[in-house]
């Protein structure tokens, strides 16, 4: 079992910290200082990680990190703005899970054990972005279909998000997250397989 965690950690990591690290990025290219004076403009895994999400995340395959702060009033164009940061994360991730499905069909790897970490690494990083784009709170989706709502919808998506919320806990806990993801989630795998090849 720990050898199984230990096996999982880089995987775990480099979706996390690349998803993060995204988010306040493009914040802070389109005006927002927030994530930068919060010290989350960092590849450091510590500043990104969240220890009970870390925890869920590899037990129950979902979890979470600590959110990157933004500032949505130091934006130009705050609904523009607001939906740029939240696909940043996911699309990260889906462009990393590319790089490394390129490595791997490239067949430059013979280290089995390393084999290994890298497929566990591309599913981290297909799932965390899937995941997030769920129209549900607290993920990137619901930010991003906040932000297409007009403003007097969006104030009333915000202010009952925290029911909203609910209905993700409930699909967590009774599973059917799993069967709602991983469809998606093969249908990616398979045409990553056929960008790649």
């Amino acid at each position: 079992m720990e050898y199984d965690f230990l096996f999982r950690l880089p995987g775990l990591f480099v979706a996390i910290v690349i998803h993060e690290f995204s988010h306040g990025y493009i914040a802070y290219v389109l005006g927002d200082n927030t994530a930068k004076e919060a010290g989350r403009l960092t590849l450091n895994p510590l500043k990104h990680l969240d220890i009970m999400g870390l925890v869920f995340l590899l037990l129950f395959k979902f979890g979470w990190a600590k959110p990157v702060p933004i500032n949505s009033n130091n934006f130009k164009n705050r609904k523009r703005d607001m939906i740029a940061v939240s696909l940043a994360g996911p699309f990260s991730n889906f462009l990393v899970a590319i790089v490394i499905g390129t490595i791997l069909s490239m067949n430059i790897i013979t280290n089995y054990l390393l084999i290994n970490i890298f497929v566990i690494m591309l599913w981290y990083n297909l799932m965390l972005g899937i995941f997030n784009l769920l129209p549900l709170p607290p993920l990137d989706g619901s930010k991003i279909l906040a932000s297409l709502l007009p403003v007097k919808y969006e104030y009333l998506f915000y202010k009952n998000e925290r029911y909203l919320y609910l209905i993700l806990i409930i699909l967590i806990a009774t599973d059917t997250i799993n069967k709602i993801l991983s469809p998606i989630i093969d249908i990616s795998l398979n045409l990553l397989i056929k960008i790649v090849v």
